[in-house]
């Protein structure tokens, strides 16, 4: 039976940035944030996690504003570029439930550090241009983004607890920073830099690169905390309220990763040219941010979570269907509201993991629960809209797509929205009742 609902105390927790989810919630002894000797080392650890961030997503966006060029180069069939688009949401979620164990095992800055590395790799195969490099090296990048996505909010929250919210805050604008940049940028590169398509998604692993150099004497230097699992979560997979948290996350991200994947492609339809294409992509994911600071504080004062919800769905699609169908003379505008919708929607989903959630290690398995179901579902989504594409043609059945997927979220938004914790309970591993 879902437990009552009790806003104050987590509309606080929320408002200090504690919708960043510690994936080492069940861990004993509790991990510890390093011992900075100085302000100094601290910036330079704050700046770190954010640059670290930052890579984590361009390699969803900077495939998207070259997908036409890569298939004609390659031969790459409507449904190849599909598979590709989808892979790296599916690894998001294949990957995501081994994060806590490896921290668990070598600690969270040397797990991070091995997801930086393998980031660096695969993304840099794709320099070489081949088909079966690119997908395994997406498959490869797409699951270190996985281990990163859930390792690193925690490492911000554990290091930074107090200044969480300007973290958080930071955190969240290198995200869509990564993504924006990647947009707009990756096709200047190929003209003027690299000069070929591979080079240019290629070039993506320089700034990784540059990380791994800062980051390496950070990990290494850490000391290195041996724990394991003190604590068990019972009663979460079996609860109503936790699948429509779970379902609300992978419904938004698959509209998410439909506009990360095939966004450019949509506007190059319509008769933009490329580089055009990008820089509206880019805008529409860094208007993501105002949102996704503006939500959390909202929603953790309402009474409950169902109307914001449901209208942030509804702006989402309805910009979508402006994309798709209006005057090329107001996509821009379009763009922006859609970004402001699905960047709501992002913050909305990963506050919710927080308020519905009793304690913090109910918190860090719904929060696995939700990526991992979560994005093994949104993988459907980019999937999808590449099928439609090769299908009829164009990308306006599409429509009917986004239509599902915002009817779907709507509603387990609406319910997932409900001021209710999840029926779930904490109990030490010992104890086996």
């Amino acid at each position: 039976m879902n437990q009552t609902f009790r806003q104050p105390d987590l509309e606080a927790q929320s408002l200090e940035g504690l919708n960043l989810i510690d994936a080492e919630a069940d861990s004993l002894p509790p991990p510890q944030p390093p011992q900075l000797r100085s302000r100094a080392a601290r910036i330079v650890l704050g700046a770190s996690l954010v640059l670290i961030a930052f890579n984590l997503r361009p390699l969803f966006s900077s495939l998207s504003v070259l997908l036409p060029e890569v298939m004609q180069a390659t031969g790459l069939s409507t449904t190849g570029a599909s598979l590709l688009t989808t892979l790296p949401v599916l690894c998001l979620g294949l990957f995501a439930p081994f994060a806590p164990r490896l921290a668990q095992r070598y600690g969270a800055e040397r797990a991070l550090l091995g997801a930086l590395v393998v980031l660096a790799l695969g993304t840099g195969l794709r320099w070489f241009g081949s088909v079966p490099l690119l997908f395994a090296a997406t498959f490869l990048a797409g699951g270190a983004i996985a281990i990163g996505n859930v390792l690193l909010p925690g490492l911000v929250k554990r290091d930074f607890a107090d200044s969480a919210a300007v973290m958080t805050g930071l955190y969240t604008m290198a995200l869509c920073a990564g993504s924006a940049a990647a947009a707009g940028l990756t096709l200047p590169i190929e003209h003027f830099v690299t000069g070929s398509w591979s080079s240019a998604l290629g070039a993506w692993a320089v700034p990784t690169l540059l990380m791994l150099a800062i980051w390496i004497p950070q990990a290494l230097g850490s000391r290195r905390q041996a724990s394991h699992r003190g604590f068990r979560v019972v009663g979460l997979w079996r609860d109503r309220l936790a699948w429509q948290v779970t379902l609300f996350m992978g419904l938004q991200s698959a509209l998410a990763y439909c506009v990360f994947g095939w966004l450019a492609p949509i506007l190059r339809e319509r008769g933009f040219d490329a580089a055009t294409a990008g820089a509206i992509a880019s805008v529409s994911v860094m208007a993501q941010v105002i949102t996704c600071l503006a939500v959390p504080s909202i929603a953790v004062r309402l009474s409950n979570q169902r109307g914001i919800n449901v209208a942030l769905v509804a702006i989402a699609v309805a910009a979508l269907f402006g994309i798709l169908f209006a005057p090329t003379s107001t996509v821009l505008v379009w763009a922006v509201l859609q970004g402001i919708g699905q960047g709501g929607l992002i913050a909305a989903a990963m506050t919710l993991i927080v308020l519905r959630s009793p304690d913090s290690h109910v918190a860090a398995h719904l929060s696995g629960m939700a990526q991992g179901v979560g994005y093994v579902l949104a993988a459907f989504g980019p999937l999808l809209v590449g099928l439609i594409r090769g299908w009829t043609g164009s990308f306006s059945g599409s429509a009917f797509l986004f239509v599902a997927l915002g009817l779907g979220a709507a509603i387990m938004g609406f319910g997932a929205g409900r001021a209710l914790h999840v029926g779930a309970r904490t109990l030490p591993i010992e104890d086996q009742s």
